[in-house]
């Protein structure tokens, strides 16, 4: 059985509000492509598949119209609902769905309910466990107390339990959306843990032959059977190092697992750059990220003007500017007060515009300026 395990597209996503909606276009033609290439028995979708519960429209019909397409390949799809998804706008049709060959797991009472595939070899079962909130599935799954662990847990055993009842030799996977531990995140990701009390041992997917894991946007192997297959694209700039893959998994006779990376094809790289202004306009090594998505941090002592503006001038994607001037330490008083003490309130503001442009303090323009609003200050109090 071959199957390739994606999570995360986060349909109608933006990066830093700019819209990605053509890249994820071109992101799932690239899917398609690849499961009619690679004859995948079928492609599972770790949840997060909108990134919001009421999706734009534009997001829905790039959906639909690739689960046509793959359909019309006879590619069967198995998907689950993730945390940003809406689980009852996703599971609309689920039963009619099936038909086709799109099984769609929304609901937690289905999670001991399988997609059944055939191949040469037999059977394979392919359970599906929608992202799980705790305190609104705890009691019908009869835990005590509202934990990712303690839910998924239970959700597991009644896949083993289910499981249990099906031929001998039956191969089993199961699709999962949750932070589990030995996972390493990134900052695009709606946080689900609570001080890391919600992270979900790895063992809980015990008695499977692979579990399929979404919610992580890194493309991960916890063990040979427990992987994350990340998502297509970067949706922060700490994803600026992935290498964005998807798995190509087969599943041998036995239930033995070999997992492939098939990289994403990368619409836009992303370039985080540092240093003083007028090193990242002119530096020519930085030319190769004139295409990139830019994050620019700036380290000159004084902010620049219009830093911006220059910087799309030579980087027409800047889309983050992030200001960490770098300034020799301070050698004054060691206390606020000692600082202050016997200075005009005009000597403290001019210092203070001194401090936090690293020691340029105000021209004479400024100076008056900042005596004008002292004064204004003055009278206004006195006129209380």
């Amino acid at each position: 059985m071959r199957l390739l395990h994606t999570s995360d597209w986060h349909l109608g996503r933006t990066f830093h509000r700019v819209g990605l909606l053509a890249h994820q276009e071109a992101l799932l033609d690239h899917l398609v492509a690849t499961a009619v290439a690679e004859r995948v028995d079928a492609v599972l979708v770790a949840g997060d598949i909108y990134d919001r519960a009421v999706p734009p429209l534009s997001a829905v019909r790039l959906f639909d119209d690739t689960l046509h397409r793959l359909a019309e390949h006879g590619v069967p799809t198995v998907m689950i609902s993730g945390n940003h998804d809406s689980p009852h706008r996703l599971g609309v049709g689920g039963r009619l769905l099936e038909r086709a060959g799109i099984h769609l797991r929304t609901r937690p009472e289905d999670c001991a309910t399988p997609a059944l595939l055939h191949d040469a070899h037999g059977e394979v079962a392919l359970y599906g466990l929608p992202y799980l909130e705790p305190t609104l599935v705890r009691e019908s799954f009869g835990v005590d107390r509202p934990r990712h662990a303690a839910v998924l847990r239970a959700a597991m055993d009644r896949v083993r339990a289910d499981l249990a009842t099906r031929p001998a030799g039956t191969r089993s996977v199961v699709l999962a959306h949750a932070f589990v531990t030995g996972g390493q995140p990134s900052d695009s990701e709606r946080d689900i843990t609570v001080g890391g009390v919600q992270a979900v041992p790895v063992d809980t997917f015990a008695g499977v032959h692979y579990a399929a894991l979404g919610h992580l946007h890194g493309c991960q192997t916890l063990t040979d059977r427990v992987r994350y297959s990340g998502s297509p694209l970067a949706y922060s700039f700490s994803e600026a190092t992935h290498r964005k893959s998807m798995w190509l998994v087969d599943l041998d006779a036995a239930g033995a697992v070999r997992a492939e990376r098939l990289d994403w094809p990368v619409p836009r790289p992303l370039a985080r750059l540092r240093g003083p202004l007028e090193h990242l306009l002119t530096a020519p090594e930085l030319t190769e990220h004139q295409d990139s998505w830019v994050e620019a941090t700036l380290t000159d002592p004084v902010r620049p003007d219009e830093p911006m503006a220059r910087l799309l001038g030579r980087f027409p994607h800047t889309v983050s500017l992030v200001f960490a001037p770098e300034r020799p330490p301070s050698r004054g008083p060691a206390s606020y007060a000692e600082r202050l003490g016997g200075r005009t309130d005009q000597q403290i503001a001019e210092d203070f515009v001194a401090h936090v442009r690293g020691g340029q303090g105000p021209d004479r323009a400024e100076r008056a300026a900042l005596r004008a609003a002292l004064t204004a200050s003055r009278v206004q109090e006195s006129e209380r």
